[in-house]
């Protein structure tokens, strides 16, 4: 069994959802100690609790010791099967990182699949189901994964209940992807949407953002959407080339529209200035594909604790390695994979 300890690195719930991928597909039984223990919160969370038992039920697997709050479990996979399944996280907690942790096994499976998520799905520190539908699945579908989304309800902090279902083709085998050249900057929108707030608030956002970007009135797209609770959510996309990118920032009681406008502006301007197709989260979720395809490369800003933590757990279960390099001294790098 391999062991793994969870406080290397950036000590988060990464570690935990890519070693339940890795395990699911490569059979390798694994044990992990200290969960989380980078956090404030220690231990596995609702979300983290819901990845464990979304993959213990696509692998039916042997699992000890995994309960809330809990910071060590073992996870022993079988065989992958398709299905229908339903996974209810039962807070506000992300369900799109429960569904990266289980798209890669389902892609592996005999037969599609259909799954139905309910939790979060706009949350801080998390990709948003936008981001998911229209950043993260485009580059999967060009590596070979014919994923489909489709969202029922939105779920934001700290209410929840949100809910989508995902239509799942298996892919025999992943594509590898070069992503090294910028490209122009084409397609950019200021995405504001609002759930039982004003609307007058997300074309307020949307119209601030574009401006301060420097794009067109045009670009502004305010929207309402249906939820449980309050929720607001700024999200700039644009697209480098043949790559979208997506950065969002979220209102919340006491904060100013402003501070929403500045925050996601900064980061966007940010990303368009290094002259890089491939954003820093976007790049923590590219490894683990590109991983399962033995092969590929992009050229991003410096790797975060997330990307280099999430190699060093990838390099545990597959026989790849990964390398990083600097380009020109500048904010520039260069990841690959090879096997």
């Amino acid at each position: 069994m391999l062991m793994l300890d969870g406080s290397v690195g950036e000590g988060g719930g990464q570690i935990v959802r890519t070693a339940l991928s890795l395990s699911m597909i490569t059979g390798t039984p694994f044990g992990i100690a200290k969960v989380r223990a980078g956090r404030k919160k220690p231990g596995l969370l609702r979300q983290h609790l819901t990845c464990v038992k979304a993959a213990k039920r696509i692998a039916s697997a042997r699992v000890t010791g995994a309960e809330l709050r809990a910071t060590a479990f073992t996870f022993e996979p079988a065989a992958i099967n398709a299905g229908t399944y339903e996974f209810a996280i039962g807070s506000a907690g992300s369900s799109t990182l429960v569904f990266q942790t289980i798209l890669p096994a389902l892609l592996r499976a005999d037969a599609s699949s259909i799954v139905t998520l309910k939790g979060g799905t706009h949350n801080t520190l998390a990709p948003t189901f936008d981001y998911l539908e229209r950043v993260f699945l485009p580059l999967m579908a060009r590596m070979g994964a014919a994923v489909e989304v489709t969202l029922h309800k939105a779920g934001f902090f700290p209410a929840g209940g949100g809910s989508w279902h995902a239509l799942v083709q298996p892919a025999a085998e992943l594509v590898p992807l070069v992503l090294e050249n910028a490209g122009p900057l084409t397609n950019c929108c200021a995405r504001a949407c609002v759930a039982n707030l004003a609307f007058e608030i997300a074309e307020r956002q949307a119209g601030a953002a574009a401006r301060l970007m420097g794009w067109p009135a045009s670009t502004a797209m305010p929207r309402s959407v249906k939820a449980d609770g309050y929720g607001n959510v700024l999200a700039l996309e644009m697209w480098r080339g043949d790559v979208a990118e997506m950065f969002t920032s979220f209102g919340a009681r006491e904060r100013s529209s402003e501070d929403v406008v500045m925050e996601a502006s900064n980061e966007a301007s940010a990303f368009i200035s290094a002259d890089v197709p491939v954003g820093p989260h976007l790049a923590d979720q590219l490894l683990l594909p590109m991983a399962l395809a033995g092969g590929g490369s992009f050229v991003t800003v410096q790797p975060t604790a997330h990307t280099t933590t999430n190699i060093a757990v990838i390099e545990k279960f597959l026989p790849v390695e990964f390398q990083v390099s600097q380009i020109e001294g500048a904010n520039r790098w260069r990841i690959s994979v090879s096997v």
